[in-house]
């Protein structure tokens, strides 16, 4: 099968999820029928069952996308050669940054993740655990070295950075105040400053 049905070049999977990601945002998951999805791709039926098994699994990629992407940028972060401090720091901000450049993504999940069937809820969580044990990892190795305060449970640090990046797509606006970058710089530094003794 080609891998694109136009003369624009993307690719048919890119362009259903492109397509299903828009109309997940704009209308919810539940009230998007697959019909919709490919007809707003240029796509036959045959085209997406080709490359996603169901409309759950369009969901599922949504966000697994987008967490492959922030999994592979924490990686990056937590085994370069800087500082625990700058580190923490980096892989903060960045998460932040991500998710706000992918806000529909991330607003899709989390209004959405109890619809996947419960074998991706299970995978999606523990993909997510990963992500967070990672983070964990680099706040623990600042404790254990002396660099960050032991007064808070590092689990409780990450979660309390995750539950406001969680809360993003409820407040935040790309026509407001703030950039991603400068709100990203100032949850970083809330952190931190959690974080120093």
């Amino acid at each position: 099968m080609p891998r694109t049905t136009d003369g624009d070049g993307t690719p048919v999977p890119q362009r259903l999820l492109a397509a299903a990601t828009r109309l997940f945002a704009e209308q919810g998951y539940d009230r998007t029928s697959v019909q919709e999805i490919v007809e707003a791709a240029g796509v036959t039926k045959g085209a997406l069952y080709h490359y996603f098994g169901s409309k759950d699994d369009l969901l599922h990629e949504v966000y697994a996308r987008l967490l492959r992407l922030q999994q592979e940028r924490l990686d990056a972060f937590a085994d370069a050669g800087d500082p625990v401090e700058k580190r923490v720091r980096d892989a903060a901000a960045d998460v932040v940054v991500t998710t706000i450049e992918n806000l529909d993504d991330a607003s899709i999940f989390f209004r959405s993740m109890h619809q996947l069937s419960p074998e991706k809820n299970k995978q999606v969580r523990a993909e997510r655990r990963r992500y967070h044990e990672r983070f964990r990892a680099l706040i623990e190795e600042g404790q254990r070295t002396g660099v960050f305060t032991r007064q808070t449970p590092a689990d409780l640090v990450v979660d309390y950075h995750f539950g406001s990046i969680h809360h993003l797509s409820t407040w935040y606006r790309p026509d407001g105040p703030l950039s991603p970058q400068e709100v990203a710089d100032h949850l970083a530094d809330l952190l931190l400053r959690a974080l120093r003794p």
